[in-house]
């Protein structure tokens, strides 16, 4: 029988499990109001929400972690995994899911978010010339941007795979992947630039006077010439990222295969084809739609690089463009989710490519 102390422990148990995340949560609250409210220097601020961040979600996790031991142990175990994954449902729910559902009810509206106009700004994308003109572009991105990171990177990665210098060359071409679109954008436009005359300080025209030909102002050629001076730096920045990982897969082929296949005299480029390619493939599938999800965001490039003009155009811009400049709210939506809707079969595509290969999916 449970005794009265015991009982009355229980209850002061009971009571502590639900007292010390409420007390947790309203110190938190807190400190946000603080931090909101308060006039500090932005260095102070970086500090304390650095510390407030780290110290925070550990003691969140401390002390839902407390309340979670004092169950019985047949709770304990189902409930303990989603203390670890529900902060990170919670952020995922709060800043992709909730804002997707409101970007695809802002879609149904006016542009002033107002009145609702159902499916006239779905009819109204797919009917305006500009969007076809930025799909267009889009896919330009997609095959040729994909198709060129993907096979360079497998060439890059065989050769580099034979070579004695290969963590230096393969350093050197994933070195573009540490920096920042934006950043690539504005390297690469000192490249591309262009001023009338023969004084130039842009790499690309400096070697094209050098060898006796005409500057150009390469970003503004005609279409699709402006378009693939851009996918360059898409090329420039991804081929590391595709380098990388089909290396591993190649250094995954067992050896024996190999050298059963040289011995019965096939040739290495016989070896490409039908031994390392197919043992790879499901590799280059996933770093093929990887960098498709990659072509069909792409933004910061093309509006660094262009703003978008000179028909250089892509979904990502012109969403950018009719939402925040010209406050277009439901044709910006509209725009987006289009953009979504043609991602997501090639996330469910990498998704499952990933479950093949034993990712846990």
């Amino acid at each position: 029988m449970e005794t009265s102390i015991q009982k009355q422990n229980r209850l002061w148990l009971g009571l502590a499990t639900i007292l010390v995340p409420a007390i947790n949560a309203v110190i938190h609250f807190q400190i946000f109001l603080f931090l909101r409210d308060a006039q500090l220097n932005p260095i102070w601020y970086a500090i304390l929400a650095i510390i407030w961040g780290v110290g925070g979600v550990y003691t969140i996790y401390l002390s839902l972690n407390w309340v979670v031991e004092q169950y019985p142990v047949k709770w304990r175990q189902r409930v303990q995994p989603f203390i670890f994954i529900a902060p990170a449902i919670v952020l995922l729910a709060w800043l992709l899911l909730i804002p997707a559902i409101r970007t695809i009810v802002l879609s149904f509206m006016d542009a002033g978010s107002v009145d609702f106009v159902g499916f006239a700004n779905y009819v109204a994308i797919f009917t305006d010339r500009l969007l076809f003109s930025a799909l267009r572009n889009n896919l330009l991105w997609v095959v040729i941007g994909t198709l060129s990171c993907v096979s360079i990177g497998l060439v890059i990665a065989v050769l580099a795979d034979r070579s004695s210098y290969e963590k230096l060359a393969k350093s050197i071409i994933f070195m573009p992947m540490a920096i920042s679109m934006v950043a690539s954008g504005v390297i690469w436009k000192f490249v591309y630039f262009y001023t009338p005359g023969n004084q130039q300080i842009g790499l690309l025209n400096a070697i094209v006077i050098s060898l006796g030909g005409e500057p150009q102002a390469w970003t503004t050629l005609a279409q699709p010439w402006n378009n693939l001076f851009l996918i360059i730096i898409l090329i420039w920045m991804q081929t590391g990222f595709a380098m990388v990982l089909l290396s591993a897969a190649i250094k995954g082929i067992p050896e024996e295969q190999l050298e059963a296949a040289r011995v019965d005299g096939a040739g290495e480029i016989r070896i490409f084809f039908n031994i390392m390619i197919p043992y790879i493939s499901g590799t280059i599938l996933s770093v093929t739609t990887t960098i498709i999800v990659f072509t069909l965001k792409i933004f910061d490039v093309v509006m660094v690089m262009t703003g978008g003009q000179y028909d250089t155009d892509v979904v990502a811009t012109q969403f950018y463009r009719q939402f925040f400049m010209y406050r277009n709210n439901g044709y910006g939506s509209t725009l987006a989710i289009v953009l979504l809707i043609a991602i997501i079969p090639v996330l469910i595509f990498n998704l499952r490519q990933f479950r093949k290969q034993g990712g846990g999916f």
